[in-house]
């Protein structure tokens, strides 16, 4: 049964300003890099050489402590460099566009029709799965756990925080084709967190195979930590999944 929160306590800090609600073309970048770092306990092996050609949606590295989770190239183009730190750290994995936008060939899929298990070896051979992170720890989550629940945060409350409305506005269709798909991956709910305060939009009102929570209240009302501790929280040995709205999306669109 879905649940209505409201936080007594928090803080608010109104900053001047914000982002205008304006949505533009721009130029795709001429070089990316993928940094192992922003993904805790993360321990790269790439598979390419300096000079290697790559398609948008190749493997580029996968974690060597669990070598099904895999990290793709988000651009076609050229291996550049691997540029490393201390120890030999891995700090960023360089590619150098060619502008071509040449792309990994993969057939529609409905994810309704899947099981659990093809849902997710999809994800992974996809480089999908890294949108996933397992609460305790916040790291990439194991996709040997089926977790007893997944929590989804439709808003942010903290200062200069990016509008989920505004960004999902007109992607109702690829949202809830992400949803089915992360569904699959536990037997327990998905919980869609709005925010009390205000109308979400229709992508998130009209949202299907989730239970819709509202929660209102000073920051850290948008934090999902804060969302999973009102809701449902965690037990001794319970595992939650967490994902971000625009992730959620991209699964949706592949």
């Amino acid at each position: 049964m879905s649940k209505t929160v409201r936080l007594r306590k928090g803080l608010d800090i109104n900053l001047l300003g914000e982002a205008d609600k304006v949505k533009a073309d721009v130029k795709p970048p001429a070089m990316v890099a993928l940094k192992p770092a922003d993904f805790h306990g993360l321990v790269p092996k790439v598979v390419l050489k300096t000079g290697d050609k790559v398609k948008r949606g190749e493997v580029v590295f996968y974690d060597k402590y669990n070598q099904d989770i895999k990290f793709v190239s988000p651009i076609s183009g050229t291996f550049e460099e691997i540029v490393r730190g201390a120890k030999r750290k891995i700090l960023e994995v360089r590619i150098k566009s060619d502008g071509s936008d040449d792309v990994v060939s993969v057939d529609p899929i409905d994810p309704s029709s899947l099981s659990a298990d093809e849902v997710k070896k999809v994800m992974l051979d996809n480089g999908l799965w890294p949108f996933l992170k397992q609460r305790p720890l916040d790291i990439i989550a194991n996709p040997a756990v089926k977790p007893k629940a997944i929590f989804i945060s439709a808003f942010d409350s903290a200062p200069l925080a990016p509008d989920y409305d505004f960004i999902l506005h007109g992607q109702d269709q690829d949202f809830q084709h992400g949803l089915n798909a992360i569904s699959k991956l536990t037997d327990g709910k998905v919980h869609l967190t709005l925010n009390g305060k205000v109308p979400a939009d229709k992508a998130f009102q009209n949202a299907k195979n989730v239970e819709i929570n509202k929660i209102s209240g000073k920051h850290p009302a948008g934090n999902v930590g804060t969302q999973i501790h009102h809701i449902d929280p965690i037990g001794k040995g319970d595992m939650v999944f967490t994902i971000n709205p625009q992730d959620v999306v991209t699964i949706g669109k592949f």
